[in-house]
């Protein structure tokens, strides 16, 4: 059995082996690195020192020798020591690395600048020493020229890595060794960026020695900036970023510096450096001082962020940075009121200072120095609120109500909870609750005050909780008197709470008193929410009238001065105290001399002082009020419309209250008086025609008949069709009703005047009142007369009406025959719809009177204007009367013609109103089938098969379809009549 030591090889057995570079291997000093069988390259390459190609295929030859052997040996044991020594575990690696080493020397000797060579020798001794390399696949291309940001994620993800390694203690010499073969070899090739980056990545291997991953790689990567031209420092940075990520600390912060001096775009990044829950020295002030400068920066324009972010985004990171870090990040209570005062005397200072001038006594040569940019433009002066190597706190809430409620008005909401929440997270309770009062007292809408609320309520809530907790849970080193402090300090906390909820709607109604303090209904409910505390409401009353702009203000801005004075009227709220008209009448006094923004919300103020008048029976009082209200000026000409001119000037011709002003004479005052209200109102024109109508009413009521008449005169004459129509016909009704016949020209006249100018779609009503009047008074002719006037004057959709009352009055009064020129003058002017009607009629009454070829003859005449599906009861009615009055020549006439028609019609048009009306009738039911309901010969058709011919016609051939059928006769239909094709 192997003892403990053969099984653990110690240290000194794997250090003895190394180092095997350093020196140079040689000959002369390993006679090893020479065979037999080399003697021949080694005489050749004595004779073409100079011939690249010589060296090169020697090289090339023995490695590939070697790996060879490598390979084979791979699939024996693994060697002892593998995972210390790593690609130098096996004795043919480190014999193959020194001969290899002898060859790339001896060559580089010869060739000291060449590139190709360098960078093969050094690939080849980092093989041995760093392990074999693992290769990515990549899915696609890069960009040339991407940003730092994303070429910061793309090189982390294409970092070199290795399989194996030497380790770093015991290959130290391999390991200092390659370093020195790096610096040799950048001595003679220092602008070749790829043996840089070649060199750079050593200090990425995990096995690297301390020495060289940290001090040694700071300085490497600086050599690198001063040697490689600008244009290429960007692939340095890449990776010198990557690195001082990866070592983090104090390395991080002073690398970053330097970058974001020349390139602040990976500034947003750098932050989430500085808070990642990594990082074991997080530096909070820092990254809000960056975060500050970034957000006003972008506020200026002078900054884009990579990822997007707006200027308030950026704002809102660093207040969740100060939020979480509250402590390191900002100022005391103390020191922010000692920064506050501090800055409002320099503030002041500066207001005070007298500006520079070019023509006065004195000029100012000197200032604040600002930093100048390349074009010569002066930059932002220096803050040391975004200079993040300064330790000095910022005043947090200075920042919030300069950068953020003073720009971002609509975030309120938002920027007032984190202040109060940087508070809170200090234990400055009663800070953040004045925090939070200042919000509520400043937000201009319901979300941001909804936020700040709920954020206050939240933090009550939270603290109640807390003290609670800690009176059920005492800690052992409290007394009875801190406790006792503590539940006193929690009834306080407690009424607070309830007082906070219970202002919320005051609190609401403040904030939207604030976005508009003109608005009226705001103000009456905020007065509503006062309930009957009479000493509020007068106040909040008083305030509102201060306050509010007439000429701003929302609708009906006159009912607060309305129900103000109805507040002193009626002994306040609940009515207890005594009323107090002196004060209502002085602020209905003070109401009437606001210049309101209509004249209808003064003359409401005018109409309500008098109805308080008359609530307390003053009527005399309540007549002074109107007069005072409706005094005329001696300038009538004043256009009421004009919003130029104030509205008490425009009163005298508000016609609500001249109708409120007539409405109290016809009550209290004497029928002189009223009449001088309608007079006055007529002389300004601004009556309408409800004013006539009442002004002859109040004079019909008081016997003034023939006055009344003299005024619908009067509003005839002031007022056009259609308005003078109502006027016209409450005033012929009234004279009609009074005088009957006994003033029939006067009456005809009337009628004549009011038809002149009456348009034909309103005198259909004018006519029958003058044709009624004449059948009752006068004479039928002229009845007639006038019958016969307005069915060539009226509307055309009337017409037909007006010729139906006609007839019927020619019947009655001359009987059937003398409504023939009626009938025949109707046809010629209806509208051909109305005319198939009408021609049904005529044709009936031919019929009564026994024409039946006159009856015939209309039925002919009436068929071009009746389309068979669409006017299906014509051709029934005409098919009922060809039944019964017809003979065979006159149906076949008659089916001659509806064919005829039929054809006529027969158009895609017309077939689909056909279809249209047949769906609006009954659905799939044809015009044809609800005819054959009513008609018991239709159901004799459909019985005999054939459809639309007669059912006393047999025919062997269907009317409507050229194919011949033989007809089956009925043998139920005894009276059926043969008829031949021919005959058809």
């Amino acid at each position: 059995m192997p003892s403990v030591a053969e099984a653990a090889p110690s240290l000194d057995s794997f250090t003895s082996l190394l180092p095997l570079t350093f020196p140079v291997p040689t000959p002369a000093t390993h006679p090893d690195l020479i065979s037999t069988k080399d003697i021949h390259r080694e005489e050749d390459l004595l004779r073409n020192p100079q011939s690249f190609r010589h060296w090169w295929t020697t090289i090339q030859n023995t490695r590939e020798a070697f790996n060879a052997t490598l390979r084979e040996e791979r699939g024996d044991a693994p060697e002892k020591g593998a995972e210390v020594l790593g690609p130098l575990a096996s004795p043919t690696a480190r014999k193959a690395l020194q001969r290899l080493t002898y060859l790339y020397e001896a060559a580089l000797s010869q060739f000291p600048g060449m590139f190709k060579l360098w960078k093969s020798y050094l690939q080849n001794r980092m093989r041995y020493v760093l392990g074999q390399p693992v290769t990515r696949k990549r899915a696609g291309g890069k960009k040339k020229f991407p940003e730092m940001k994303d070429a910061l994620e793309d090189e982390k993800d294409d970092l070199e890595k290795w399989e194996g390694g030497l380790d770093g203690i015991v290959g130290w010499e391999e390991w200092k060794s390659l370093i020195a073969t790096f610096e040799r070899a950048l001595m003679w090739l220092p602008k070749m960026p790829r043996l840089w980056l070649m060199y750079l990545s050593i200090f990425n291997h995990p096995m690297c020695p301390a020495v060289l991953s940290h001090s040694h790689a700071r300085r490497t990567y600086d050599r690198a900036l001063r040697t490689l031209p600008p244009s290429l420092h960007f692939r340095i940075w890449v990776r010198y970023l990557l690195w001082a990520e990866a070592k983090g600390g104090s390395t991080m912060v002073a690398v970053y510096r330097r970058y974001l001096a020349i390139d602040p775009s990976v500034t947003e990044h750098y932050t989430s450096l500085l808070l990642a829950p990594e990082n074991p020295s997080p530096r909070p002030l820092e990254a809000a001082k960056l975060l500050l400068s970034l957000a006003r920066k972008a506020a200026r324009g002078e900054y884009t962020s990579p990822e997007g972010k707006s200027p308030y985004q950026l704002l809102t990171e660093w207040l969740e940075v100060v939020e979480a870090h509250a402590e390191e990040v900002g100022l005391d209570v103390s020191d922010t009121i000692e920064n506050h005062r501090v800055e409002d005397e320099a503030e002041d200072a500066a207001k005070k200072a007298e500006p520079a001038s070019s023509e006065g006594t004195l000029i100012r040569f000197g200032g604040a120095p600002l930093p100048v940019g390349a074009d010569g433009k002066a930059g932002t002066p220096y803050d040391e609120d975004e200079d993040p190597a300064s330790p000095r706190k910022l005043n947090i809430e200075r920042i919030v109500h300069r950068d953020g409620l003073e720009v971002y008005k609509d975030q309120a909401g938002r920027l007032w909870s984190g202040l109060a929440t940087y508070w809170i997270k200090r234990g400055e309770f009663d800070r953040a609750k004045a925090t939070f009062e200042a919000g509520m007292a400043d937000v201009m809408t319901i979300r941001d005050f909804t936020q700040i609320f709920d954020a206050y309520a939240e933090f009550s809530e939270s603290l109640i909780s807390a003290m609670m907790e800690s009176i059920a849970n005492p800690d052992e080193d409290e007394d009875e008197e801190d406790v006792a402090d503590t539940e006193a300090e929690l009834d306080a906390r407690m009424k607070e709470f309830e007082e906070l909820m219970d202002r919320r709607p005051f609190l609401v109604n403040d904030v939207l008193l604030r976005r508009n303090p003109n608005d009226v209904q705001e103000w009456e409910k905020r007065i509503a929410l006062w309930g009957n505390d009479d000493e509020k409401v007068a106040q909040t009353y008083t305030k509102a009238l201060e306050t509010v702009s007439p000429r701003k203000a929302t609708a009906n801005f006159y009912r607060l001065y309305v129900n103000f004075a109805k507040f002193y009227e009626e002994g306040g709220m609940q009515g207890q105290a005594e009323a107090d008209l002196d004060s209502a009448r002085k602020i209905l006094e003070k109401a009437t001399k606001v210049n309101f923004k209509t004249v209808e919300d003064l003359a409401e103020v005018w109409c309500e002082w008098a109805e308080m008048e008359l609530r307390h029976e003053n009527y005399d009082e309540a007549i002074r009020v109107m007069q005072r209200a409706a005094a005329v000026p001696k300038n009538t000409k004043i256009n009421y419309h004009d919003h130029s001119l104030p509205v008490q000037m425009r009163l005298f011709k508000s016609l609500k209250l001249w109708s409120f002003y007539v409405d109290l004479e016809e009550s209290l005052g004497t029928v002189e008086s009223t009449k001088a209200v309608y007079d006055k109102i007529l002389e300004l024109r601004i009556a309408n025609a409800q004013i006539i109508v009442n002004y002859a009413a109040f004079l019909e009521e008081h016997n003034y008949f023939e006055e009344s008449f003299k005024v619908y005169e009067r509003g005839v004459e002031l007022f056009t069709f259609p308005i003078s129509f109502e006027i016209w016909n409450i005033y012929l009704s009234k004279f009609v009703k009074r005088y009957g016949g006994s003033k029939l020209e006067r009456a005809r006249d009337l009628f004549e005047q009011a038809l002149e100018k009456c348009p034909p779609k309103s005198c259909k009503s004018l006519f029958l009142m003058y044709a009624q009047l004449e059948e009752d008074y006068g004479l039928a002719k002229r009845a007639m007369a006038i019958y016969d006037r307005a069915t060539q004057v009226i509307a055309d959709e009337d017409k037909f009406e007006m010729f139906t009352l006609y007839i019927a009055k020619a019947a009655a009064n001359y009987g059937l025959p003398a409504t023939r020129p009626i009938y025949e003058r109707a046809i010629e002017i209806l509208p051909n719809r109305q005319t198939a009607q009408m021609c049904m009629r005529f044709a009936n009454l031919e019929r009564k009177l026994g024409e039946i070829d006159r009856a015939r003859a209309v039925y002919a005449h009436a068929s071009q204007f009746c389309d068979p599906r669409l006017n299906p009861e014509f051709w029934a009615e005409w098919n009922a009367f060809e039944i019964e009055t017809g003979s065979e020549d006159t149906f076949r006439e008659m089916l001659r013609i509806k064919r005829s028609v039929q054809a006529q019609f027969n158009t895609e048009t017309s077939y689909l109103a056909a279809q249209t009306m047949s769906a609006k009738k009954g659905g799939s039911a044809t015009p044809e089938a609800d005819v054959d309901a009513a008609d018991p010969m239709a159901a004799a058709e459909r019985q005999a098969g054939v459809k639309g011919a007669p059912a006393f016609v047999a025919s062997k051939q269907n009317v409507n379809i050229a194919e011949s059928k033989p007809a089956e006769t009925d043998p139920a239909n005894a009276d059926e009549i043969q008829i031949d094709d021919d005959d058809l």
